[in-house]
């Protein structure tokens, strides 16, 4: 008889439990509640996109396409950066087309952050970071993001006063999953200050590059020469195209680097699916898509919010992404998790709990919703939100 165990001590994440995403979701299906929670679009991408990938698929573009990524894609990614940013990289040798832009994110800490390495972290945060940094052996070390009035900012005295000489890696993400503010020019001169004269490298999460409002510019770390230098920079097809479930994303970095962020993704995924690939270099070649996002999504945004304003909820400042926080103090005292349980089952509307970002707990009586959605799930989940 095997005398085999396995107990929580074996365990990498002995603490971890199922995301607060999966939970919301699986509760919203349980409830017919509508899911505002999770962040994907609930509407189809570009037909043409489509096309694209069968005739990929028909062309006989089926088979293992070389490690960084089909060339054709890496080249398309390097033009719209430099079109966007005024920024060269080498499609050759700075590009690398992965598996989505959490594996971009893994990859790069797990090539980068030694066993004992202090990262930085901007929290409310993407749950994806501080398991990542943990796989390492890495150290996160969070610095929170302050409310002044209603609106999130990145107190940079206290970023730099977190870096130590273990420091290895900051990661910053603009435009800001869940909060939506995006990187001012302060903040770069900001950021600079704290980096110049150290090895501390940079982990840029740009997913949300294209979805940013009110004319504002992306404040992209590829934009900044001195930046660049030290900044792995990644983004998302998925979010760009409406098409989350393709999971094909990329990482821009400088040739050292990518040389050595290659050396783990070979190990990882080694590549990512062709026809997939095949169909997104035309398309990012020939459609105009993403250069429309933005309009796209600001009147999505603009209808929810002022939708919005005839409820209970208080609103915080949206400047891009396509996520909506809101106070709902004036509804409710219950704490975020809570809160967002019981409206699930009493307004029939999901959301995610702003405490779900933190590393500790953290409790401000936020919550956030995702406006990716049709007009008619955002007409009818509005509808329910007025009835709180």
């Amino acid at each position: 008889m095997s005398k085999f165990q396995f107990s929580s001590s074996d365990s990498k994440f002995p603490g971890e439990v199922t995301t607060i995403f999966s939970v919301m979701s699986k509760l919203s299906q349980q409830h017919q509640a509508i899911n505002l929670g999770q962040g994907f679009p609930d509407f189809d991408c570009d037909p043409t996109l489509i096309e694209r990938v069968t005739a990929a698929m028909q062309a006989g573009i089926n088979q293992y396409p070389p490690m960084p990524g089909l060339p054709t894609l890496r080249n398309a990614i390097a033009e719209k950066i430099h079109k966007a940013y005024d920024s060269a990289y080498d499609a050759e040798s700075e590009i690398t087309v992965t598996a989505g832009a959490t594996q971009a994110l893994l990859t790069a800490i797990l090539t980068f952050v030694h066993a004992g390495d202090e990262v930085i972290i901007i929290e409310p945060a993407y749950d994806s970071y501080l398991p990542s940094i943990r796989l390492a052996g890495g150290i996160a070390k969070p610095v929170q993001m302050e409310l002044d009035g209603n609106r999130y900012f990145i107190p940079w005295d206290k970023v730099k006063q977190s870096i130590t000489p273990r420091t290895r890696m900051l990661i910053l993400n603009s435009p800001h999953n869940p909060t939506g503010t995006v990187l001012t020019t302060e903040d770069i001169q900001a950021l600079k200050d704290c980096v110049r004269d150290s090895r501390i490298l940079i982990l840029s999460d740009e997913v949300y590059e294209h979805i940013i409002f009110d004319g504002q510019i992306h404040a992209s770390m590829a934009s900044d020469p001195e930046l660049k230098t030290r900044s792995l920079i990644v983004s998302s097809f998925g979010k760009t195209f409406h098409v989350t479930g393709w999971k094909v994303g990329y990482i821009a970095a400088p040739k050292l680097l990518s040389a050595e962020f290659r050396k783990v993704h070979q190990y990882n995924v080694f590549t990512v699916n062709s026809p997939m690939q095949a169909a997104l270099a035309e398309h990012l070649s020939h459609s105009r898509q993403h250069w429309e996002l933005p309009a796209f999504y600001q009147e999505k945004r603009d209808y929810f919010r002022h939708k919005l304003q005839q409820t209970r909820f208080e609103l915080l400042p949206c400047h891009g992404t396509y996520f909506q926080s809101v106070r709902y103090r004036d509804i409710s005292d219950l704490p975020e998790r809570e809160f967002a349980e019981w409206m699930t089952k009493k307004a029939g509307v999901a959301c995610i709990p702003m405490s779900a970002f933190y590393q500790q707990p953290t409790d401000s009586g936020v919550v956030r919703f995702c406006f990716a959605k049709r007009q008619s799930t955002l007409e009818q989940a509005l509808q329910r939100l007025q009835t709180l």
